[in-house]
């Protein structure tokens, strides 16, 4: 059975790991807040947590079709499931650094920006992708939220045009010798000697979904932990096992799903139905 954003939430209602650098040194996991992050939504979605190493391994093999590292998007992908893009930041109101890789509406098999591993893993050709961002100070986790990329950021078209009409900007260029590459522009030749190059990189941010999503939620600063978590109605009825995060909102005060109404990212006039749910200890 796939595995997915709901058992997560299930998982961390059940498993509200907040001493994250603690919890992951103690099992010679992460020696480090963003690595103890990763791991502990490898944890989340794989309901994994206390399990002996070798057992944890498989579990998590048997979630994930693909693990990624810092260099391509995305951080895994559930199998036969959505992707996942796990980002940590240090304040509650920063922004989100994307570098070379612009935000993503959804995640595609034929994407310059993935690495083969990733396109290999299983049959695919497009996925929904879970920003997963924590907000982690002192080693501690402070807050969580989970958003669609679907719900968060526009449509790839919107940021390929302004990518490329840069790249054919910066190409236009005379009397510079460029060469081919998937960044925006790379100079070669620039000295006498001809053995320096220029690399032109983007570097994209978008801001948090904290901010973003200001208009249906407020951080309860006074809660040790708070979790944040917008699902479109769509996405949500894909699902069959909400059910069972219905019934223990019902018997945990602490969890609460709300209807919402969001901005579409491609249309901010347009609403779109949602559910918010949120878990504050």
């Amino acid at each position: 059975m796939t595995a997915n954003i709901i058992d997560a939430i299930v998982h961390l209602v059940e498993n509200p790991v907040t001493h994250l650098v603690n919890y992951y040194q103690g099992k010679n996991r992460a020696n480090n807040s963003g690595d103890a992050l990763e791991e502990y939504v490898k944890d989340l979605f794989a309901n994994s947590f206390d399990m002996d190493e070798k057992d944890r391994l498989r579990k998590i093999q048997e979630t994930f079709s693909y693990l990624g590292n810092n260099s391509n998007p995305p951080d895994a992908m559930l199998c036969d499931g959505d992707a996942i893009e796990v980002k940590k930041i240090e304040t509650p109101n920063a922004a989100l650094a994307l570098n070379s890789s612009y935000p993503k509406h959804k995640l595609y098999s034929d994407s310059e920006m993935i690495s083969n591993a990733c396109r290999d893993a299983e049959e695919w050709k497009e996925k929904d992708i879970i920003y997963t961002v924590g907000v982690v100070k002192d080693n501690e986790l402070k807050h969580l939220c989970m958003v669609y990329g679907m719900d968060y950021c526009a449509s790839e078209k919107c940021y390929s045009r302004i990518k490329y009409r840069i790249k054919e900007g910066v190409e236009s260029i005379h009397g510079v010798e460029f060469a081919e590459t998937h960044e925006l522009g790379r100079v070669n030749r620039v000295d006498p000697l001809g053995i320096t190059y220029l690399r032109v990189r983007g570097m994209w941010g978008i801001e948090n979904p904290w901010s973003v999503f200001n208009y249906v939620y407020s951080r309860n600063t006074q809660k040790n932990f708070t979790f944040m978590c917008i699902i479109n109605e769509n996405k949500w009825d894909e699902f069959d096992n909400t059910d069972l995060l219905i019934e223990m909102a019902y018997s945990n005060k602490a969890l609460n799903i709300q209807y919402i109404e969001i901005k579409n990212p491609d249309n901010p006039a347009q609403l779109q139905d949602a559910r918010l749910i949120t878990y504050e200890i």
